[in-house]
């Protein structure tokens, strides 16, 4: 009775629980933040200030981004040495928002950024025989990671080439959560967006986009279901 008191006394509460938490299940965490920002966009995108708030989302995004790396195979210094400079260049498209070439650095990092997270997230997957929590959380939050990954790039595609994305609304940039809806129609393959690639460019993507939500299927998704059906077997 002594020693179960103990260990129950022994456990961590609050602030330790939650650093424990995030320390081992980085994924979950990261996978957890995703679901409220883009529940946001809406109520943000269209105000004065919403591209403020859609920054400082990145920030938070770009530092768990980072901190996801730092257990997962991938090199943290070469995830600081994209995120850091991409958010950089996207607090300056929100100060100088005339400047062209800066919003297409902005949204081309954090794209490169967003897929270097994905492929850290894929080979931490990869990387045993045994599927852990964590890694069940990995799976939503690589496939998360991808369509934010494809909205930024979607986004520097139609900077320097206004119209390579057409739409039911007027206009001819798309706003990040029209870009964000159509990533997210793209993977499975289904394409049922009011949102169509209409420049090489623009095409070009989505078709990459397409091809990798297939193989992220077959490959990753399919591989971790039959680790698990194995492990529950043995």
């Amino acid at each position: 009775m002594t020693k179960a008191r103990y260990r129950l006394d022994s456990r961590p509460t609050g602030t330790r629980y939650w650093a424990a938490v995030i320390r081992k299940q980085p994924s979950a965490i990261l996978v957890s933040i995703q679901p409220p920002a883009i529940l946001l966009l809406p109520w943000v995108e269209s105000a004065y200030w919403g591209r403020a708030v859609i920054t400082s989302l990145s920030l938070v995004a770009v530092t768990f981004g980072i901190w996801v790396v730092r257990s997962t195979p991938g090199l943290t210094w070469l995830a600081l040495l994209i995120g850091l400079p991409a958010f950089i260049f996207e607090v300056w498209s929100v100060i100088d928002e005339d400047n062209t070439a800066v919003a297409f650095l902005a949204y081309f990092l954090l794209a490169i950024f967003y897929m270097y997270v994905a492929y850290g997230l894929v080979a931490y997957m990869f990387a045993d025989s045994w599927v852990t929590k964590d890694e069940m959380f990995a799976v939503g939050a690589a496939f998360t990671v991808l369509l934010f990954a494809f909205a930024y790039l979607y986004g520097a595609i139609q900077t320097p080439a206004p119209g390579s994305f057409v739409g039911f609304a007027p206009g001819e940039h798309r706003s990040s959560l029209e870009l964000l809806s159509f990533s997210a129609a793209n993977p499975a393959g289904v394409g049922l967006s009011d949102i169509a690639a209409v420049e090489p460019q623009a095409r070009a993507a989505v078709i990459l986009e397409q091809l990798g939500g297939a193989l992220y299927v077959a490959m990753v998704i399919s591989r971790l279901v039959a680790m698990a059906v194995m492990r529950s077997r043995s």
